[in-house]
């Protein structure tokens, strides 16, 4: 009877991980993590082999509805067959669904032991240590739908600036930890709910805080969207088109003080288009005093080539991308990866990556951090370079993924950068969606998906550190992990502690 139980909870784990999907955008109902991960929680109470399973159908759920744009870009605009991109986008998609199974299998080992609010600590720490493994470690990371990211509209958004997206999620999983013992253990419920209230009111005042101060003079920007569609943007007899397009736009708007284009808007190498068409446009910034930031690919030593930004007018430099995409600009796993792809004949491309420190760029009178695509979900990459830099910028091209969820969800990510970072941030994409975000995680101004424009606004030149961007992910896990670790020498351990009448209750 038992066994038919978790059977019957286990066949709802998979609706629970799309509730948890509804949860980011373009859904924004934020609210609905809670309950997700209430009976995540609820489903670790099990032998661990039994959580694990159910954790893996929690993470079938999750990322089959939450990264299944994924097949837009291999099939669409990667050339594969319907087939190959199913086949693909389920191998990929079973392979992220592991790390729930992970941190379910972790889970439930730890809810064996006694303290209720160890157990609760605990769980809410694996989930947010197993996102950091996810995130930064396997095949270069991959820190999509991780929990906090759904939770910019409420007061939760308030503990980002202090602690990043690791410590805000920590405190989602622990909400949701309480909620499902609370229901389970009616003694806790007193506590928790002050416990509850506390979190979340302590959310509410954080967010009233303002951890940065103005520097300087608002600078006006103009960020272009080209939109350029993906299976034309690389043919060559369309290059002229586009060059063309984005040097008109910027004619347009030489009153901004910086103008930024999106990810390889020139889709060429930098040596292909320098004397003709880059020194004349840097020439012409200089006259009208504006700073231009242009993004191409670039070429270095021997064969290998970058995904580059390059800033012209005032100062001409260079960024090269350094945080890779996995499959899409390098591919790991070499040779076999490279072989499976020859295979399916899916072409990709083969960046080298940027040095881990390089100069800022500087535009608007003031350097700024740069991040390519995929770099602005990396909270650490921007945070350690923050406190050189005045404003954020983030290139990008999320034409790959159509009319999908998944712009929304980029954009969501670079949200979160300016929150903890106390910085506005820039964005320009091809397609988009552009945007202007402010220090608190707003949007003050966006582009529309799909049209070409040039968005303008102001932005305000920051200074000041917030404590995330001073002391980091490792100080944050740090913390969290003194934080249990206090709390596990308070509580009395019990190997198996969970009493039958516990393991196999009902909500």
């Amino acid at each position: 009877m038992t066994r038919l139980v978790h059977w019957k909870w286990q066949l709802l784990a998979p609706a629970c991980g799309v509730l948890l999907t509804f949860s980011f955008a373009p859904y924004d109902y934020s609210y609905f993590a809670l309950p997700a991960l209430a009976f995540f929680y609820r489903l670790c109470i099990a032998p661990a082999r039994h959580a694990a399973l159910s954790g893996y159908l929690f993470g079938l759920g999750l990322f089959g509805s939450g990264i299944w744009w994924v097949y837009i870009s291999i099939h669409r605009f990667g050339g594969a067959d319907p087939y190959s991109a199913g086949l693909l986008t389920l191998l990929l998609v079973a392979v992220w669904a592991l790390f729930p199974a992970l941190t379910a299998y972790l889970s439930a080992k730890l809810l064996a032991m006694a303290g209720v609010w160890f157990r609760i600590l605990a769980v809410g720490l694996t989930w947010v240590a197993v996102e950091y493994l996810r995130g930064y470690w396997l095949l270069n990371g991959f820190p999509w739908l991780q929990i906090a990211y759904g939770q910019l509209n409420t007061p939760l958004a308030g503990y980002a600036p202090l602690v990043g997206v690791y410590g805000a999620g920590f405190l989602l999983a622990v909400s949701a930890a309480l909620c499902a013992e609370m229901w389970r253990v009616r003694r806790l419920r007193l506590s928790g709910l002050l416990a509850l209230c506390a979190i979340w009111g302590g959310g509410c005042l954080l967010r009233q805080v303002q951890w940065t101060h103005a520097v300087g003079a608002p600078i006006k920007v103009a960020l272009l969207q080209g939109n350029i569609a993906q299976d034309q943007k690389w043919l060559e007899d369309q290059r002229q088109h586009t060059l063309s397009l984005y040097w008109q736009l910027t004619q347009q708007h030489w009153d901004a003080d910086v103008i930024v284009w999106p990810e390889t808007a020139i889709p060429v190498f930098l040596s292909q288009v320098k004397d003709f068409y880059l020194e004349p446009l840097s020439a012409l910034a200089r006259e009208n005093g504006t700073d231009l930031l242009v993004s191409l690919p670039s070429e270095g030593e021997g064969k290998s080539y970058y995904n580059s930004v390059m800033s012209l007018g005032a100062r001409e430099a260079l960024y090269h991308k350094h945080h890779l995409l996995p499959f899409g600009e390098y591919l790991p796993l070499q040779p076999l990866s490279g072989w499976v792809l020859d295979r399916l004949a899916i072409p990709l491309g083969n960046f080298a990556a940027g040095a881990a420190e390089q100069p800022l760029l500087e535009a608007g009178g003031y350097p700024l951090v740069t991040t390519i695509c995929y770099e602005d979900a990396f909270g650490e990459l921007v945070s350690r370079q923050v406190g050189r830099a005045a404003y954020l910028v983030n290139v990008t091209n999320d034409a790959w993924f159509g009319d999908t969820s998944q712009p929304h969800q980029h954009m969501q990510i670079a949200q979160m950068r300016a929150l903890e970072t106390g910085r506005y941030l820039l964005r320009a994409t091809n397609t988009g969606l552009s945007g202007i975000v402010m220090p608190n995680g707003k949007i003050s101004a966006r582009a529309p998906l799909f049209t070409t424009t040039a968005l303008t606004g102001t932005i305000i030149p920051m200074a000041g550190l917030t404590p995330y961007a001073r002391w980091g992910d490792s100080a944050v896990f740090a913390g969290l992990f003194l934080l249990v670790g206090m709390v596990w020498r308070l509580s009395k351990f019990q190997p198996g502690g969970w009493r039958r009448n516990e393991l196999d209750g009902s909500l």
